[in-house]
């Protein structure tokens, strides 16, 4: 069944409304949209700018799956495009056509194609559609078993405490997933966010049993890997607020210190995008 529809004066036509995505929670893609389209005056100024990369689940979270780049061939016009390049490419591609999620109308769009998750580098481009510098260091804390998110939490107050004794301020999200990851803004154009996240996590690796910045996996039960790869230019993190392809359709959720500072079980820092929203509608948007 098709459904046309206007979304702030664009025209869209949504398709399979009633196909259940997450059929562990009965959750369909009508509820994917909707979610995306509540969820979307807070997700949005995280995307806006940076190029696109999707997960896509048209059967649900139960079926086959596939990242995509390169913006599909039947990709409204109206919908921004950057052509970038993109050197040692998997698929010996010299550039991609990267989609920018600047509107909500966009953000329907990608939606209403199963995209479930949603994820962007920590740079942007130009109105022109030139790569910017990094505006943003991540850290990705991944929790080896038994470890859990307990632990990145205990991780992430120490990597706070490290970068504020170094002037940066950080925010933490959950990744939807077993672990989170924290965002620092970066307004240092001349500066190697890369360098100065492995030197970071080096130096609190060999300060503490429970962090290690390599990723070999046979060293990683029961630590925390303070990933801090993800500042490659090429690499991308899940936004803030995306949806992930789990049994339940939980979120990548910005946190507070505080809910940080308390985490004692793993189950404290699970949200699906329901809880999300109403999240939203108490506190706002915890990242900045």
């Amino acid at each position: 069944m098709k459904v046309p529809v206007v979304v702030d004066g664009r025209q869209l036509v949504l398709t399979n409304l009633g196909k259940v995505l997450y059929p562990e929670a009965g959750f369909t893609k009508a509820e994917v949209i909707d979610y995306y389209s509540r969820i979307a005056p807070v997700m949005l100024p995280h995307l806006r700018g940076r190029p696109l990369t999707v997960k896509r689940y048209p059967n649900g979270v139960g079926g086959a799956f596939f990242f995509e780049k390169n913006a599909p061939r039947h990709t409204p016009a109206w919908v921004r495009r950057v052509t970038l390049p993109v050197p040692g490419s998997s698929m010996g591609r010299e550039s991609i056509d990267f989609a920018i999620v600047d509107d909500l109308p966009t953000l329907v769009y990608y939606a209403n194609l199963a995209a479930l998750e949603f994820h962007v580098p920590m740079w942007q481009v130009s109105a022109e559609g030139r790569a910017l510098p990094p505006d943003i260091l991540v850290f990705d804390l991944d929790p080896g078993p038994p470890a859990t998110i307990v632990e990145c939490c205990r991780v992430a107050l120490l990597l706070r405490d490290a970068l504020a004794a170094d002037g940066h301020d950080s925010y933490p999200k959950t990744s939807g997933n077993k672990g989170m990851q924290l965002h620092v803004p970066w307004p240092y154009q001349d500066r190697d966010t890369s360098a100065y996240a492995k030197a970071l996590a080096q130096r609190l690796d060999g300060a503490h049993e429970l962090v290690t910045s390599v990723m070999t996996k046979r060293l990683r039960p029961g630590k925390v890997f303070i990933d801090w790869s993800q500042n490659s230019p090429a690499k991308t993190t899940v936004a803030a607020y995306s949806l992930r392809a789990n049994p339940r359709p939980t979120a990548s959720a910005p946190l507070a210190w505080a809910e940080v500072e308390e985490c004692e079980s793993a189950g404290q820092l699970v949200f699906t995008g329901p809880d999300v929203l109403a999240r939203v509608e108490e506190v706002g948007d915890l990242f900045p």
